[in-house]
């Protein structure tokens, strides 16, 4: 298969030429190691994987030996397994002026990170990557981020094809894997289960201290239950038949894992009678749909949960937009105890973008009238509008606009 080019890679050259080391993080399989090895092709990097049984007890027993086998500049996958290389790290930063002299990859996990940060603080970016957006995909990943306003929107729509109901729902289903990429729907069903039972329940027990492998399975398929709805961990509890706490705890460690997101709602100090309860959301599309026993792209798309896998989407695509953009993006939900609600509020150097979800061609424009809510913030409302399966971006008012969902 074709290496596919990926958003990080502008973020993740730009800290190359000031951080001394660089970790890219994520779930399992989303493609850190290759986009890796891809931008070290130029240059003369040594690389190590920690899965290598040999290099991964020379990097625990001996970590200064390990540094002499394989000097800077050097790629260290999965280096999660050997901890010890963090202080040796440490110290070969601060004996050198060079930056890029360290690349990392771990899959994401709490206590990777606490451990990255603790050794190498000030010395090391960490950076997330998910799994391929509808961008990548489609080969459209420079676009950068995307401006709300009707003229941004309508220069961006220009980038891409009408929109399509089966061409979204394929993506939806299909999911962001790269390894899926060209697999027939037997091949990537096997695929997502070898991939749970191969990486998720074997990080559950090895780096997360689970026991209940069953229990945790059961509540992994009850979170693709919930994908675009607010968490509710008494009934997760319940069909994984564990208590919610435990629950809670699981839910958190999924999140850790990168499989799940967890949308918090929008607070601030001058609206109240506002809900404290997140939303969840799987980070890739396709194995919340294995999840969820959604056989085909067609049954999902016609199917009950039909909204809640778009909203999903919508939501993933975002997520992965301003996780690799240039400026700091905080994206929140608003709902209070009326029940009145915005689907994404996204805030950007003090101005909030309002944005509902609608998997109509045609929405209404009434959609947006929570939008006059947040005025009560004290922050500017900025432009925003309807995410939806509309063909072009058309102007609902002087702030708001018709979003084809397949530009974002």
């Amino acid at each position: 298969m074709d290496y596919i080019k990926r958003e990080l890679e502008r973020k993740f050259l730009t800290m190359n030429e000031v951080f001394k080391a660089i970790m890219v993080t994520g779930a399992r399989q989303v493609g850190k190691s290759t986009m890796l090895k891809k931008l070290a092709e130029s240059e003369d990097r040594a690389y190590v994987n920690l899965d290598n049984s040999r290099d991964r007890e020379l990097a625990k027993n001996d970590p200064g030996l390990f540094f002499q086998v394989y000097k800077p500049p050097i790629l260290i996958d999965e280096a999660q397994k050997a901890p010890e290389l963090f202080e040796y790290i440490k110290v070969l930063c601060d004996e050198s002026d060079q930056a890029g002299l360290f690349w990392l990859t771990g899959s994401e996990s709490k206590k990777l990170l606490k451990q990255a940060r603790d050794s190498l603080a000030g010395r090391i970016c960490i950076l997330k990557m998910y799994s391929l957006s509808q961008r990548e995909k489609a080969g459209k990943c420079d676009l950068g981020e995307i401006g709300f306003s009707y003229a941004a929107l309508s220069e961006r729509s220009g980038e891409f094809p009408l929109n399509d109901l089966p061409a979204v729902y394929s993506h939806i289903w299909e999911g962001g894997m790269p390894a899926t990429i060209g697999m027939t729907a037997e091949q990537r069903m096997e695929y997502y289960e070898s991939y749970i039972e191969t990486y998720l329940m074997r990080d559950a027990v090895d780096d997360n201290g689970i026991s209940d492998t069953e229990g945790f399975r059961k509540v992994l398929r009850a979170s693709a239950s919930f994908a675009g709805n607010l968490v509710n961990y008494s009934d997760i509890a319940q069909a994984g038949n564990v208590s919610v706490p435990t629950a809670k705890d699981w839910i958190k460690i999924l999140q850790s894992m990168g499989i799940i997101y967890l949308l918090e709602p929008f607070s601030n100090n001058e609206l109240k009678r506002m809900i404290k309860t997140p939303k969840l959301y799987f980070c890739d599309t396709g194995l919340c749909a294995y999840l969820s026993m959604w056989t085909s792209r067609d049954t999902l798309m016609n199917g009950a949960a039909s909204g809640h896998f778009y909203e999903n989407y919508v939501v993933s695509e975002l997520l992965r937009m301003y996780a690799y953009s240039k400026s700091k993006t905080n994206m929140t939900f608003y709902r209070d105890t009326n029940q009145k609600e915005i689907d994404i509020v996204l805030e950007e150097n003090g101005t909030l973008h309002p944005l509902e979800i609608k998997r109509s061609s045609n929405p209404e424009k009434k959609a947006i009238r929570s939008f006059h809510l947040l005025e009560k913030s004290s922050l500017k409302i900025g432009e925003g509008g309807i995410i939806c399966m509309a063909d072009k971006p058309f102007p609902l008012d002087a702030n708001n606009s018709i979003i084809p969902c397949n530009i974002i």
